[in-house]
């Protein structure tokens, strides 16, 4: 009999540890990543910057770049910089911007990325995917894998609590993407990725039913696992499929209707996602993920991000236009303001105060 299979496209080294970032250059040379330790380093002025002194006498072929922000200009001005070097890998150095841009910079010289995060804010830390600011407002690039992800966690420890919370909502939000994509499933026979859909669940479920908080590090360490599973799910799949549904449509909506004011990625998803399980019926289940969500900190309520109930309506409303062809419950219902309005009230009621 034949023996099938196929290959998933996944980093070739996964470190999360407290202390991993000191080890960086031994762990790229030992899995002959960058054996010659030429590396092009893309660093924010922020973190990125402030981690620089730390480990540049690890990395003594490293030529360091600064990266401005995150915009789809940003990201071409990289990799024409790093064009005249003769290097062996891009590493991407700071938060989510900062990564996104090296992904980007990266792919268009042709070099592996290591993703080096450090904060927890979203899932993109290990997805084949690059969200850049650009002149029509933000847009998504497909690119390769990282070839590696190192994740100190004291260094995440360190970031601000408000992005490390974030990405608890982008995590847990993978439960409702993958009733959603079962709904596609049933009702327009949409194709599912069992291994996939089984990954992205997993790491959405790690996270939910975990007691611990952002303090632990047993917590973090389960919630920087479930990022970097959750992006390789989106590898596996080829698309965000399993990552991404109504919640996420929600969350486009808050950034492209409000762009000045919308709130953190992951904040926005997780709120997208209590709201989402309560408009499919799985009230018990809306109600314990808007209990996790409070409990890590997280808003479950639009008001508690700066919303008023009519923005939120309107957002839920113009959600579905974010993701055209992607069928969600938000599709499925095909809602009126005034359905979503009352709809909304249930749910405040149902998740208490």
């Amino acid at each position: 009999m034949p023996v099938l299979t196929r290959l998933i496209p996944s980093p070739v080294v996964v470190d999360i540890r407290p202390g991993a970032l000191d080890d960086l250059g031994c762990v790229l040379a030992d899995e002959r990543i960058a054996q010659s330790g030429r590396l092009a380093v893309a660093v924010s002025g922020g973190s990125g910057a402030r981690l620089r002194e730390r480990i540049a006498p690890s990395l003594p072929g490293a030529t360091w770049y600064e990266v401005g922000g995150g915009t789809l200009d940003d990201a071409i001005r990289l990799a024409g910089d790093m064009k005249s070097g003769r290097y062996d890998a891009v590493v991407g150095l700071g938060g989510g911007k900062i990564i996104d841009c090296a992904k980007f910079a990266a792919a268009r010289v042709g070099l592996p990325l290591v993703a080096v995060p450090t904060n927890l804010a979203h899932d993109g830390l290990c997805s084949p995917v690059a969200t850049l600011d650009n002149d029509a407002g933000r847009g998504s690039y497909g690119v390769p894998n990282p070839i590696a992800v190192v994740i100190d966690l004291d260094v995440i420890r360190e970031a601000p609590a408000r992005f490390v919370r974030a990405g608890i909502g982008d995590a847990i939000s993978n439960i409702n993407a993958i009733a959603d994509w079962e709904l596609a499933n049933r009702v327009n026979g949409e194709k599912i990725d069992g291994l996939a859909a089984a990954m992205a669940r997993q790491a959405g479920e790690a996270v939910l039913r975990h007691p611990g908080g952002i303090g632990d590090n047993e917590f973090l360490q389960v919630l920087a696992e479930a990022l970097v599973l959750s992006g390789i799910a989106m590898s596996v799949s080829g698309d965000s499929r399993p990552s991404s549904g109504s919640c996420h449509e929600i969350n486009h909506a808050f950034d492209l209707l409000f762009p000045k004011r919308a709130a953190a990625h992951g904040e926005q998803c997780g709120l997208g996602a209590a709201f989402a399980m309560y408009l499919r019926g799985a009230h018990e289940e809306s109600a314990y993920t808007a209990e996790v969500l409070r409990r890590h900190g997280l808003p479950v309520l639009p008001e508690e991000i700066g919303f008023t109930v009519d923005e939120f309506v309107r957002a839920v409303e113009f959600a579905p236009e974010t993701r055209p062809g992607r069928y969600t419950i938000l599709e499925h219902l095909d809602l009126k303001p005034n359905q979503i309005k009352d709809i909304y009230a249930d749910y405040v009621k149902a998740i208490g105060s």
